[in-house]
């Protein structure tokens, strides 16, 4: 099988029984992304390590593996494999397969929204629209 020879060695394909899971079914099974699609793209794309490395969809993760996973909008998700399972579960039950060591999402910033019009005032002219982008640029 080309997984074995390409570095996934004896830990790929989760063939050992209860021992190892893929780590895409795994990532979409404990809910950190919404898809198992979505989880093999996120590895096939290099979004997923497992111990440091970076790992392909069938990869075997096994408990007390660290993986991470780089999320939309820059955040990374680090937690540590504490149970395995191949079905998607509800969230409760989600958390105990896993510890949790990422770090705090930065905090929202608490500003007006920049560029909200009253209602019933038409469409904004060049004018008020480089005004709304200039005023968006200052903040972000």
């Amino acid at each position: 099988m080309a997984s074995e020879t390409s570095g996934g060695g004896a830990s790929g394909g989760g063939q050992t029984g209860g021992e190892s899971v893929r780590v895409d079914s795994w990532i979409w099974s404990v809910r950190l992304v919404k898809t198992r699609s979505s989880g093999g793209a996120a590895c096939k794309g290099g979004h997923v390590r497992v111990n440091g490395e970076r790992v392909k969809p069938s990869y075997g993760v096994h408990v007390g593996d660290e993986v991470r996973l780089r999320q939309a909008g820059g955040r990374e998700r680090v937690v540590i494999v504490k149970r395995l399972i191949r079905k998607r579960v509800g969230a409760p039950v989600a958390v105990e397969c896993y510890v949790d060591n990422s770090p705090p999402p930065p905090p929202r910033e608490a500003v007006a929204p920049a560029g909200v019009r009253d209602r019933g005032t038409g469409r904004p002219t060049k004018r008020d629209r480089r005004e709304m982008e200039r005023l968006r640029g200052a903040e972000g």
